[in-house]
């Protein structure tokens, strides 16, 4: 079996599916130049509790979890199939390192299905959502993915789902794509030198390393499951880059693929 990649993708928002300036095809377009996986566990920035849980709803449901949308968006359903094994094994992998974790059934929130949806439109993949720990920092989520990194060689991808930028405050929701603030490519620049290098300890120090880090991230939830997705990452790996633009001034969109060399 192909030894799966993990993944960290800039969900974007929830309109994602159903704005058209927004760039929705692209995900399709990754998903077509990957392995397919037999099932996914994915850590999105929208579910985060005190240790891991990992999910074992078998048929999880969609989650909206946002106000103030258009009606469409939420009559979207995601229906695909829960992987209550998967999340038990991540369970067991996460406590045999060391990271206290549990079950709980958990739907799929818009971090999750937002960009399931969009990667694998069927819904016919299995997805456990493993959920995050807003109050602990990326040397966590990284152990996180460390003790999860296994799960590749049996088919499982996995996807931390965030964004690269995340400061609502900053954003101008009337901004062109061209009015970005310079600062956002000084931060994702910065980022993205660091993973090319493999320079885990410095991305691990990222709050006080990288330009700007605190007004990119005020809060750091929607940057956390990249760490994961690091963590889960194979030591000599190949990056692989999908830039999607920065939207309403401050929010950058970046797919990172962390492949095998």
């Amino acid at each position: 079996m192909t030894r799966l990649p993990s993944l960290f993708l800039s969900h974007g928002a929830p309109t994602l599916p159903i704005d058209p300036s927004l760039p929705s095809a692209e995900f399709g377009a990754l998903s077509a130049q990957l392995p397919r996986p037999q099932a996914v566990l994915m850590l999105s920035a929208h579910w985060g509790t005190a240790q891991p849980l990992a999910s074992i709803a078998t048929a999880p449901e969609t989650i909206h979890d946002f106000y103030g949308f258009p009606r469409q968006l939420y009559e979207i359903q995601y229906p695909a199939p829960g992987a209550p094994d998967i999340a038990r094994r991540a369970a067991v992998l996460l406590s045999d390192n060391g990271i206290v974790a549990d079950v709980q059934p958990h739907g799929l929130d818009h971090g999750a299905w937002v960009p399931m949806l969009l990667m694998f439109p069927h819904a016919d993949l299995p997805i456990a959502q493993l959920s995050i720990q807003p109050h602990m920092d990326a040397a966590h989520h990284f152990r996180v993915g460390r003790a999860l990194r296994s799960l590749k060689d049996d088919g499982v991808m996995v996807i931390g789902s965030g964004q690269i930028t995340h400061n609502l405050r900053a954003a101008d929701f009337s901004a062109r794509p061209e009015d970005a603030d310079p600062r956002v490519t000084e931060f994702t620049d910065w980022f993205e030198a660091k993973l090319a290098a493999h320079d885990v300890d410095a991305l691990l120090d990222y709050r006080r390393q990288a330009p700007y880090a605190v007004l990119m991230h005020p809060t750091d939830e929607h940057l956390l499951p990249v760490f994961a997705a690091l963590g889960a990452a194979d030591d000599d790996y190949s990056l692989a880059i999908q830039s999607l633009g920065t939207y309403q001034r401050s929010l950058a969109m970046t797919n990172y693929v962390f492949g095998t060399a």
